[in-house]
């Protein structure tokens, strides 16, 4: 252990992490480099500092993410139309690589020997922390407290605290919430409490981002969405930056009961896990970005990427950003975006979006062959004969050999 004298922490200031300064301290005999990383968790960072500096820590990062966040992942992500195991937006999944990504940064910035995170043994997070940093640095050492201690519950967690004088100010009179969270710009996460049976029905009162379909308002809301290079520019007409197109739709979207999610998925680690998401903007990019699609892909190139999708999803899911067949399948993905631009209206109506109007002038919808009405030639409809005999002729061979299935 004596190698180790820096550790750069991803830190939030909560219960967990501030235990693991004091217990890097204490185990390493080491220097503790905090990091916090604001990518929209809805709450304030800045109060991580104070909580940080009780601890003794010299050198602390808090950095404001957001930005970064949705314009280098999460859509890239949504370009590929991406969704684990048919459900799931991969909220939490998709913030990882970053957090890695900056931990690495920090650590040759401070010449710090190792990292280290709050990840329990159980879950995934570690998993895509740690092959991230490897893939950046090979040779940075990792620290996972939750693998090597003995503190197993919040009550040993807060026994810790009280014997190593570490200040908490979270144990008193606010009421704790009984859930597992995890938010950032794209999502909330639930887990843990009655969502480990899964039979319960998720508590109303548990959700932080939306109302139910049933308290939403009982006319619709409109939006027009403009795309360039598959990604989202404006709303309504009004130029926007990534995280704040993210940020207006999750404001509409929740307000309009979209993004509850319950689902039961498979992690990594081997274990089905029950977790309830709210993802109000990421349920409305979807089917939008799908809509602009389907007037500006050629038809093979849009099968090819659906082909692609869920392998792109495991791999973000399993922690493989940084691999390079994740980054061979974003090329691919994003030279199929060059012509997705347009404009694309949703109509949001309690817990529903449907997509009501696409536009593009790199269009491929061709209305004069498309139509019911008279085409003017457009379309010779006895070329479909020729093509539907020359499709069938493996059948029909087969067939007169004796394969028929009847």
């Amino acid at each position: 252990m004596s190698d180790i004298n820096k550790v750069v922490l991803a830190y939030s200031g909560g219960l967990d992490t501030s235990v693991i300064v004091r217990w890097l301290q204490d185990t390493y005999n080491c220097e503790v480099v905090t990091f916090t990383a604001d990518i929209g968790q809805g709450e304030e960072v800045e109060p991580a500092r104070a909580k940080a500096e009780a601890l003794g820590v010299k050198e602390i990062y808090i950095d404001d993410l957001k930005e970064e966040f949705v314009r280098d992942y999460v859509f890239p992500m949504f370009r590929a139309n991406t969704i684990y195991e048919g459900e799931y937006l991969l909220g939490t999944s998709i913030a990882r690589p970053l957090i890695a990504k900056r931990l690495i940064e920090i650590a040759n910035e401070t010449g710090a020997d190792a990292i280290s995170h709050g990840a329990t043994g159980k879950g995934n997070d570690q998993v895509r922390f740690e092959l991230g940093a490897y893939a950046l640095k090979p040779g940075i050492q990792v620290i996972a407290p939750w693998r090597e201690w003995d503190l197993t519950s919040r009550e040993t967690l807060m026994a810790y605290c009280a014997e190593r004088d570490i200040p908490v100010d979270f144990a008193g009179s606010k009421k704790k919430s009984p859930y597992s969270m995890d938010a950032n710009l794209l999502h909330i996460s639930y887990e843990g409490g009655i969502l480990e049976d899964p039979w319960a029905e998720a508590e109303d009162d548990m959700w932080r981002w939306s109302v139910s379909p049933e308290q939403a308002p009982d006319t619709p809301t409109y939006l027009e969405l403009t795309y360039r290079g598959g990604d989202i520019v404006a709303i309504d007409g009004e130029a926007m930056s990534p995280a704040t197109v993210l940020a207006y739709l999750n404001k509409v979207g929740g307000a309009n009961g979209i993004g509850r999610l319950d689902i039961v998925e498979n992690r990594y680690v081997g274990m089905k896990s029950r977790g309830c998401y709210e993802t109000p903007g990421g349920t409305i990019m979807m089917p939008a970005h799908r809509a602009i699609e389907s007037i500006t892909l050629d038809r093979e190139v849009a099968h090819l990427k659906d082909s692609l999708m869920p392998k792109y999803a495991e791999l973000v899911y399993n922690g493989y950003w940084w691999a390079p067949e994740r980054q061979m399948l974003q090329t691919a993905i994003d030279e199929s975006q060059q012509f997705v631009n347009g404009d694309v209206r949703v109509k949001l109506y309690k817990g529903n979006v449907t997509v009501v109007g696409r536009r593009s002038e790199q269009s491929l919808f061709d209305e004069s062959i498309a139509t019911f009405e008279d085409d003017a030639g457009a379309y010779d409809q006895q070329d479909a004969e020729g093509f539907i005999k020359l499709n069938a002729l493996r059948m029909r061979i087969a067939a007169n050999k004796g394969r028929s299935m009847l």
